[in-house]
Protein backbone atom coordinates (compact mmCIF):
# COMPACT_ATOMS: atom_id res chain seq x y z
CA UNK A 1 0.00 0.00 0.00
CA UNK A 2 0.96 3.26 -1.09
CA UNK A 3 0.99 6.76 1.08
CA UNK A 4 0.44 10.19 -0.48
CA UNK A 5 3.20 12.27 0.66
CA UNK A 6 2.87 15.74 -0.55
CA UNK A 7 5.56 18.64 -0.12
CA UNK A 8 5.48 22.24 -0.20
CA UNK A 9 6.64 25.81 0.76
CA UNK A 10 6.32 29.57 0.63
CA UNK A 11 8.10 31.13 -2.45
CA UNK A 12 11.40 32.00 -0.95
CA UNK A 13 11.87 28.41 0.67
CA UNK A 14 12.39 29.74 4.02
CA UNK A 15 9.51 27.62 5.02
CA UNK A 16 8.84 24.08 4.02
CA UNK A 17 6.29 21.30 5.00
CA UNK A 18 5.52 17.88 4.33
CA UNK A 19 2.00 16.31 4.73
CA UNK A 20 1.61 12.21 4.28
CA UNK A 21 -1.84 11.18 3.54
CA UNK A 22 -4.85 11.54 0.78
CA UNK A 23 -5.88 15.08 0.72
CA UNK A 24 -9.35 15.37 -0.51
CA UNK A 25 -11.20 18.49 0.79
CA UNK A 26 -9.87 21.19 -1.33
CA UNK A 27 -12.11 24.22 -1.44
CA UNK A 28 -12.21 28.13 -2.58
CA UNK A 29 -12.78 30.60 -0.03
CA UNK A 30 -14.74 33.90 -1.40
CA UNK A 31 -15.07 35.92 2.07
CA UNK A 32 -13.56 39.29 2.32
CA UNK A 33 -11.28 38.00 5.16
CA UNK A 34 -9.32 35.59 2.85
CA UNK A 35 -9.23 38.20 -0.46
CA UNK A 36 -7.29 40.34 1.67
CA UNK A 37 -5.30 37.01 3.42
CA UNK A 38 -4.47 36.27 0.03
CA UNK A 39 -4.42 39.23 -1.64
CA UNK A 40 -6.66 37.87 -4.33
CA UNK A 41 -10.25 37.47 -5.49
CA UNK A 42 -10.23 34.25 -3.45
CA UNK A 43 -8.17 31.78 -0.89
CA UNK A 44 -7.92 28.29 -2.55
CA UNK A 45 -6.79 25.78 0.63
CA UNK A 46 -6.40 22.10 1.07
CA UNK A 47 -7.50 20.83 4.62
CA UNK A 48 -4.96 18.52 6.44
CA UNK A 49 -7.11 17.19 8.39
CA UNK A 50 -7.02 13.88 9.13
CA UNK A 51 -3.23 13.44 7.50
CA UNK A 52 0.13 13.36 9.27
CA UNK A 53 1.32 17.08 9.02
CA UNK A 54 4.82 18.77 9.42
CA UNK A 55 6.62 21.62 9.22
CA UNK A 56 10.26 20.48 7.78
CA UNK A 57 12.12 23.90 6.92
CA UNK A 58 11.76 27.21 8.96
CA UNK A 59 8.34 28.77 10.77
CA UNK A 60 5.68 30.37 9.85
CA UNK A 61 4.43 34.01 11.28
CA UNK A 62 0.97 34.10 12.33
CA UNK A 63 -1.87 36.86 12.31
CA UNK A 64 -5.05 36.69 14.49
CA UNK A 65 -7.40 37.21 11.66
CA UNK A 66 -10.48 37.23 14.03
CA UNK A 67 -11.48 35.74 17.20
CA UNK A 68 -11.78 32.39 15.91
CA UNK A 69 -8.69 32.05 12.91
CA UNK A 70 -5.42 32.44 12.05
CA UNK A 71 -3.29 32.37 9.37
CA UNK A 72 0.48 31.53 8.85
CA UNK A 73 2.48 32.99 6.59
CA UNK A 74 6.44 33.51 5.80
CA UNK A 75 7.81 35.88 8.06
CA UNK A 76 10.54 36.63 4.69
CA UNK A 77 8.52 36.51 1.70
CA UNK A 78 4.87 36.65 3.19
CA UNK A 79 3.66 33.79 0.95
CA UNK A 80 0.29 32.36 2.42
CA UNK A 81 0.14 29.49 3.96
CA UNK A 82 -2.22 28.16 6.46
CA UNK A 83 -5.96 28.70 7.23
CA UNK A 84 -6.07 27.72 10.74
CA UNK A 85 -9.63 27.50 12.63
CA UNK A 86 -11.20 25.52 15.74
CA UNK A 87 -12.23 22.43 13.17
CA UNK A 88 -8.35 22.20 11.83
CA UNK A 89 -5.54 23.38 9.52
CA UNK A 90 -5.73 24.26 5.64
CA UNK A 91 -2.31 24.69 3.65
CA UNK A 92 -2.54 27.48 0.57
CA UNK A 93 -3.33 24.83 -2.60
CA UNK A 94 -0.37 27.35 -4.35
CA UNK A 95 2.20 26.51 -1.38
CA UNK A 96 1.94 22.86 -2.16
CA UNK A 97 4.51 22.10 -4.81
CA UNK A 98 1.93 20.50 -7.19
CA UNK A 99 -1.11 22.23 -6.64
CA UNK A 100 -2.81 20.94 -9.35
CA UNK A 101 -2.91 18.00 -7.36
CA UNK A 102 -6.00 19.91 -5.56
CA UNK A 103 -9.01 20.25 -7.64
CA UNK A 104 -11.38 22.58 -5.67
CA UNK A 105 -14.31 20.54 -4.55
CA UNK A 106 -16.53 22.75 -2.99
CA UNK A 107 -16.77 27.24 -2.22
CA UNK A 108 -17.55 28.82 0.52
CA UNK A 109 -18.39 32.55 1.81
CA UNK A 110 -19.79 32.77 -1.71
CA UNK A 111 -21.76 36.16 -0.56
CA UNK A 112 -18.50 38.06 -1.38
CA UNK A 113 -17.70 36.43 -4.00
CA UNK A 114 -16.66 38.70 -7.19
CA UNK A 115 -18.91 38.45 -9.81
CA UNK A 116 -16.65 38.29 -13.04
CA UNK A 117 -14.40 35.22 -11.09
CA UNK A 118 -16.90 33.13 -12.91
CA UNK A 119 -15.74 34.59 -16.41
CA UNK A 120 -11.80 34.69 -16.24
CA UNK A 121 -11.79 31.44 -18.39
CA UNK A 122 -13.63 33.68 -20.95
CA UNK A 123 -10.40 36.55 -21.04
CA UNK A 124 -7.88 36.04 -23.36
CA UNK A 125 -4.61 34.25 -22.55
CA UNK A 126 -1.13 34.47 -22.88
CA UNK A 127 2.44 33.04 -22.19
CA UNK A 128 4.40 34.82 -20.36
CA UNK A 129 7.16 34.71 -23.91
CA UNK A 130 4.83 37.09 -25.55
CA UNK A 131 5.06 39.92 -23.25
CA UNK A 132 8.73 40.26 -23.80
CA UNK A 133 7.99 43.13 -27.01
CA UNK A 134 6.11 44.62 -24.20
CA UNK A 135 8.31 43.80 -21.30
CA UNK A 136 11.85 43.42 -22.46
CA UNK A 137 12.80 43.19 -18.53
CA UNK A 138 11.48 40.03 -19.29
CA UNK A 139 14.27 38.72 -21.11
CA UNK A 140 16.97 37.42 -19.59
CA UNK A 141 14.86 37.20 -16.09
CA UNK A 142 16.05 34.58 -13.53
CA UNK A 143 14.15 33.43 -10.33
CA UNK A 144 15.36 33.37 -6.76
CA UNK A 145 11.86 31.69 -6.51
CA UNK A 146 12.27 27.98 -4.17
CA UNK A 147 11.93 25.56 -7.00
CA UNK A 148 8.77 23.09 -6.68
CA UNK A 149 10.86 20.44 -5.30
CA UNK A 150 12.82 19.71 -1.79
CA UNK A 151 16.32 20.86 -1.18
CA UNK A 152 18.78 19.90 1.45
CA UNK A 153 19.82 23.48 1.42
CA UNK A 154 18.26 27.04 0.27
CA UNK A 155 19.10 29.48 -0.75
CA UNK A 156 22.37 27.79 -2.61
CA UNK A 157 23.89 30.83 -2.90
CA UNK A 158 23.96 34.32 -1.70
CA UNK A 159 21.94 36.63 -4.42
CA UNK A 160 20.69 39.87 -4.11
CA UNK A 161 17.85 41.18 -1.95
Amino acid sequence: MTTDVHFGGCQCGAVRFRVEGRLTDASICHCRMCQKAFGAYYAPLVSVRGVTFEWTRGERKTFRSSNVVTRGFCGDCGTPLTYEAPDGMAIASGAFDDPSAFPPVTQFGTEAKIAFVDRLQDLPGHPTEEDLDDAPFLDGLVSYQHPDHETDQWPPQERPR
